[in-house]
């Protein structure tokens, strides 16, 4: 619980991370105020490219921050409460009936983790490249990692531990060797990625350009295009 508790405020705390890396609030809005942001990314829309794009203002930035603010809240919430279900025999993920608590909660948790996910996908996608001085689409692939490893196996093994594809093995049930199977990949793979993450994050780099370079270089970018249409 408290891994999971942890990793749904790194969501957050990744969105906070770019903005934070390009001045702040503040200077995030003085830069990017009133430009068109694709919202057509995963996990949400990324089947919808025809979405329009929307400008960027104080309050998109607001409701880019509470959503994914809101999972950190609801999931620390519904955690809780999904363990004192636990104790008095209420919950068990092995009770698909309609009357069950784990087929209410899990998939309720899973619409949160998917909104939380959108407007972190949003910011980086929008503005990464921004970043790419910084090493960030490496970080940010770090976190998806973490994500897939933390989210989707340990969801794969239960579903294989209900299933009875794992088997069990006295004194543990299926559940208990899938759970522990899980913990230990985890171990040995966050292990692994916290040496990455580490070289990625404990090092020195240049300072961003500025906005007038920024700008600059989309007018080159422009007149480039401009040219080649001209040409054609």
């Amino acid at each position: 619980m408290e891994s999971v508790l942890y990793f749904a405020v790194v969501v957050y705390k990744v969105l906070v991370l770019l903005i934070e890396e390009l001045g702040g609030s503040s200077i995030f809005l003085h830069r990017f105020f009133g430009k068109p942001f694709r919202i057509s990314t995963g996990p949400c829309c990324c089947c919808c490219p025809c979405l329009p794009h929307v400008p960027m203002s104080r309050r998109m930035l607001f409701l880019l921050k509470l959503g994914a603010l809101q999972y950190a809240v609801l999931k620390t919430a519904l955690s809780v409460l999904a363990v004192v279900l636990w104790t008095n025999g209420n919950f068990d993920l092995s009770d698909l009936e309609i009357t069950g608590a784990a087929i209410w909660l899990n998939p309720f948790i899973g619409v949160l983790t998917i909104i939380s996910l959108w407007p972190v996908a949003i910011i980086f996608m929008n503005t990464n490249r921004f970043l790419r001085s910084l090493n960030i689409v490496p970080k940010y692939a770090m976190y998806q990692l973490i994500l897939v490893l933390s989210q989707l196996q340990t969801s794969i093994i239960n579903i294989l531990a209900l299933d009875g594809s794992i088997a069990c093995a006295p004194p543990l049930s299926s559940q208990a060797r899938a759970s522990m199977l899980s913990q230990q990949m985890m171990i040995m793979e966050m292990f692994i990625i916290s040496l990455v993450t580490r070289f990625l994050y404990h090092r020195t780099y240049d300072p961003l350009p500025s906005e007038a370079h920024d700008d600059q270089q989309d007018n080159k970018a422009a007149l480039q295009a401009a040219l080649v249409e001209h040409n054609v």
